[in-house]
């Protein structure tokens, strides 16, 4: 347990790592270069941790679940978001919905990277092909789960501003001020709907009809038999 749990935390920094400098790097190449002069179109971890979304929480998830009920049933936590000053964009409307794709989207090719880097498992012997998949598995997962996670359609979640973005504008600017109740909303729907009902759990869904089928498509895609 301890092993997966390492092999997951450092599944989760990348993924978190290279989700963020994708943001900064598409705003930048939209027109706004707010994240490269601060220094988070960054591959440094460091510079995208938020001592609470990244470290605290988390921490305190993972510690009261495995006192609790021995296993980890559910993770949540966030990075420090990259700035992006809107006005800035080219255009500020769809150029905001392509910076917020963009984190997704380089999960997804990361995600694509490790299932074409199973093929190595054709050089080892022993555990170590064993090690090799299940290390590629993680990886995928862990990285499926956060681009799924972050395209639920909820301000300020990366699919909450590709919503913003196809709305008219009627309905953009309410919708968008539901981000100052983002953060309940989330835990609302991850934490406290599945315990009401099995069949309000948004992420198991997510898990089943997303996260699954993109898997194995990844994998069909690199060369692999599925």
């Amino acid at each position: 347990m301890i092993a997966e749990i390492l092999a997951s935390v450092l599944a989760a920094v990348i993924a978190i790592t290279l989700h963020e400098a994708a943001h900064g790097y598409a705003a930048d190449s939209l027109g706004d270069p707010t994240a490269r002069l601060l220094g988070r179109v960054s591959l440094n971890p460091l510079r995208h941790i938020d001592p609470v979304g990244t470290l605290l929480v988390p921490g305190i998830l993972l510690v009261t679940q495995l006192l609790t009920i021995g296993r980890v049933e559910a993770m949540f936590g966030w990075a420090r978001p990259v700035p992006v000053d809107i006005g800035r964009l080219n255009n500020p409307r769809w150029g905001m919905m392509w910076v917020a794709l963009a984190g997704p989207a380089m999960n997804v090719l990361l995600a694509f990277i490790a299932a074409l880097v199973a093929h190595l498992a054709g050089l080892l012997e022993g555990d170590w092909v064993a090690l090799l998949y299940r290390s590629v598995a993680l990886f995928m997962v862990v990285n499926l789960v956060l681009a799924s996670f972050n395209m639920l359609p909820i301000p300020p979640l990366d699919g909450g501003r590709v919503v913003t973005a196809l709305l008219p504008y009627s309905l953009a600017r309410p919708f968008a001020g539901l981000e100052r109740y983002g953060l309940l909303i989330v835990l609302g729907l991850l934490f406290v709907l599945p315990r009401v009902s099995p069949d309000l759990d948004v992420m198991g869904w997510a898990l089943r009809h997303v996260v699954a089928p993109v898997f194995s498509l990844l994998l069909r895609a690199a060369g692999h038999p599925v």
